[in-house]
């Protein structure tokens, strides 16, 4: 099995890493591709874009494990692990907190944030029912906020199993059927596919405390070249 691992937010470097990832098990041959994740959520576009390569990948099972223990599968991460085949959690993990929120922490207008909320369900709830998961549950999570434990969520059917380590993981996925396709993985080598120098760039850019550092650096250059034209190249 291909595996990647992802922490923080969920940007566009996100999306070409997981798209990567399918291009690279699908190529090796993999049995599944292993997504294992823990983030506190992030851009609604870059998750809308995942969910849909997660949907259109059904010659390849792909696998999100929440871990390790202590992760979450906040926001973003909870359409996230809702749209792969097989959904797994880690002992002591969360997921849900999906409410959309408007970056930078502004209000934004009342009937634009409807229309935010109205999607962010209708989606979420779609996303559950492809996958024959807690539509219910799933829209509560964006409607109300509401976050869960892994027990509890294996409970309600958001998630498919509890597994304590990547061997555990295998173990339980073993002979599961995925579109027609049963999984050969008790024995399956991990081959981990980490980010490329590209990736861990972007991806450290687009951090939201970078970015702000970065703006204020650009606002505070623009305001030293105005006031002394010439000094700053």
């Amino acid at each position: 099995v291909t595996m990647i691992s992802i922490e923080g937010s969920i940007s566009p470097t996100t999306t070409n890493y997981i798209n990567r990832g399918i291009r690279v098990a699908k190529e090796q041959g993999a049995e599944a591709l292993i997504i294992q994740l823990d983030t506190p959520g992030g851009l609604l576009e870059s998750t809308k874009n995942i969910v849909q390569s997660f949907l259109d990948s059904d010659d390849l099972p792909i696998v999100v494990y929440v871990a390790p223990e202590g992760a979450r599968a906040a926001s973003a991460g909870t359409f996230i692990t809702m749209a792969s085949h097989i959904a797994a959690m880690a002992p002591t993990t969360t997921i849900g907190a999906a409410s959309p929120v408007q970056m930078g922490g502004g209000q934004a207008d009342s009937v634009m944030q409807k229309k935010i909320f109205n999607y962010s369900e209708s989606f979420i709830e779609s996303i559950a029912n492809r996958r024959n998961r807690n539509a219910e549950w799933a829209q509560s999570a964006v409607r109300d906020g509401e976050a869960i434990t892994a027990e509890k969520a294996l409970e309600l059917n958001v998630i498919d199993l509890i597994a304590s380590s990547r061997e555990e993981l295998l173990d339980q996925i073993d002979g599961r059927t995925i579109d027609g396709d049963t999984l050969n993985t008790r024995d399956a080598t991990i081959t981990e596919l980490p980010p490329n120098l590209a990736e861990k760039l972007l991806g450290f850019i687009m951090r939201p405390e970078v970015m702000l550092i970065l703006t204020m650096i650009a606002i505070y250059g623009i305001i030293g070249e105005v006031t002394n034209p010439g000094a700053i190249v």
